[in-house]
């Protein structure tokens, strides 16, 4: 059995470091020092674990490029894909819950709408430790979110990163660590699916998952049968709707980027662009003139470029049974189309035309470089289109008139609808990141998101001490029952009903 995993950069073969493989059998013990160092970690105020989140800042700040110059080596991403997806992002993440934590996990009241001598409040503790089981797609960003939440939350945190692009976790608890955190309480381990198996039966009280549909219902029944939580987020088919009133040079250039950064490795990559036949003509030419101008290129030479590899060769084989397949029932290759010869997993950025919902390449999730393009006549069309995927985490509508476009950003099953603009709110660490139907349950980032990372308890308590009983304690009396129903008709009842009942 192997004892190490080597990664490989996608974009040229060479070897660019390597990970040990943690064994199954030895997660359960991680997990239980984490949780010991948890006990000291969680008795400190929100404050304090907030200040913390800032010394992460300063050491994420001080160390981007090391970041950055480990993303382009694993992923193969452009430098600046590194440094505005994944750390800049990290940064905003760590700067609001910093700010905000202690007031989003204040103690909340709850108002007395009955026993009036009563009052209620729901306060937040945290769950122990969670278990995080990262993709590759964005290797830091998203481990990372879940362990600054997790960490202010006032939890332990154990990685387990893909096996594809492992090196970027080991880099940010090194990070962590840096700003002076406890070892203890940030874990990460390495392997495949048996040791992520290994961490979900390993003791966490919560676990943070994603990845694919099929992995994730793994996941989720795994923790169904522990009774813990997960959060589960399992890709996308977003839809974008190009209406008529579009404004054609920016939706183009908005297309482009929402379709093919990260080499279109993003759950929320624009995977069916359904285009208004009335503006189709005028549209289509110009989002094609931009996918061409795109460049691919390696992040360890010296070029610029805007594409990078696929991660795998197993996923540029996806892309290509996919675009192979859309070829076959009918779809015409604008620009691309195929697998770019030679080291690396490139495949070229494209745009397919004539699409149709019989094709695989709109139903079944993409993760590649690839615009799918249909023309649609209406709104009306445009909105059933759109809804008819299993998969709902992202859409988006482009049009001149917001107020329209919001209204029918309500019609569509997605967890998140941007108007005007893609991709992006993942950034926004104060919004929710969820989907609905296949695309997983619960959410990430916002203050839910935080929330749920804590056992929301509930306090009730007495603010007249003084009673000597309640009324419906023992022993049973005929009076109070006479009064129990004279106030039954004086609570719920309406109108003059109301009042016969109170005097009755």
């Amino acid at each position: 059995m192997p004892t190490e995993i080597e990664i490989r950069c996608p974009a040229n073969g060479q070897l660019v470091g390597s990970v040990p493989i943690t064994p199954p059998d030895a997660v359960r013990a991680i997990v239980e020092r984490a949780r010991v160092a948890q006990v000291a970690w969680a008795a400190k105020p929100v404050a304090e674990r907030a200040e913390f989140l800032r010394k992460v800042r300063a050491r994420l700040l001080a160390r981007q490029d090391d970041v950055v110059d480990c993303l382009a080596r694993q992923n193969g991403k452009p430098r600046t894909e590194g440094l505005i997806h994944e750390v800049m992002e990290h940064l905003e993440l760590l700067t609001y819950f910093a700010d905000e934590g202690e007031r989003i996990l204040e103690p909340r009241p709850i108002s007395a709408h009955l026993l009036l001598h009563r009052q209620s409040y729901i306060h937040y503790r945290p769950r122990g430790v969670l278990g995080v089981v990262a993709p590759w797609n964005f290797p830091f960003t998203i481990p990372f979110g879940a362990v600054a939440m997790g960490l202010l939350a006032g939890n332990a945190v154990v990685v387990k990163p893909s096996e594809f692009t492992p090196l970027v976790a080991d880099l940010g608890r090194q990070i962590y660590l840096e700003a002076g955190l406890d070892p203890e309480l940030l874990h990460v381990i390495h392997g495949y699916g048996d040791v992520g198996a290994a961490l979900i039966d390993g003791g966490v009280d919560m676990v943070e998952f994603t990845g694919s549909v099929a992995t994730g219902r793994k996941v989720a029944a795994m923790c169904g049968e522990r009774l813990i939580p997960c959060v589960t987020e399992l890709g996308g088919k977003a839809p974008a709707l190009v209406l008529k009133d579009a404004h054609v040079e920016r939706t183009a250039q908005a297309v482009t980027w929402g379709g093919l950064a990260n080499a279109g490795q993003v759950c929320a990559s624009i995977e069916r662009l359904l285009v208004d036949d009335a503006i189709y003509d005028t549209f289509v030419p110009v989002l094609v003139k931009k996918v061409q101008a795109l460049r691919l290129g390696d992040a360890m030479g010296t070029a610029e470029f805007d594409v990078g590899p696929l991660v795998n060769e197993r996923q540029r084989d996806i892309v290509e049974r996919l675009v192979n397949d859309a070829v076959a029932k009918g779809a015409t290759v604008a620009v691309g189309g195929k697998r770019v010869e030679g080291p690396g997993f490139f495949f070229e950025p494209t745009v397919l035309l004539n699409c149709t919902s019989e094709m695989d390449i709109l139903t079944k999730e993409t993760f590649g470089p690839v615009i799918p393009v249909m023309r649609i006549a209406g709104e009306d069309a445009m909105i059933a289109e759109a809804n008819r995927s299993s998969l709902g985490l992202l859409a988006y509508v482009f049009t001149r008139r917001s107020e329209h476009g919001r209204k029918l950003a309500e019609r569509i099953r997605a967890g998140t609808v941007m108007v005007n603009d893609v991709l992006a709110s993942h950034a926004m660490a104060e919004t929710p990141w969820a989907g609905v139907k296949n695309s997983g349950i619960g959410c990430v980032h916002s203050p839910e998101g935080l929330q749920h990372m804590c056992e929301a308890r509930h306090v009730n308590y007495d603010i007249v001490p003084w009673l000597s009983r309640e009324l419906w304690w023992f022993p049973y009396q005929q009076k109070n029952q006479k009064l129990f129903k004279r106030s039954l008709g004086g609570l719920f009842g309406r109108g003059v009903d109301r009042i016969k009942r109170l005097v009755a």
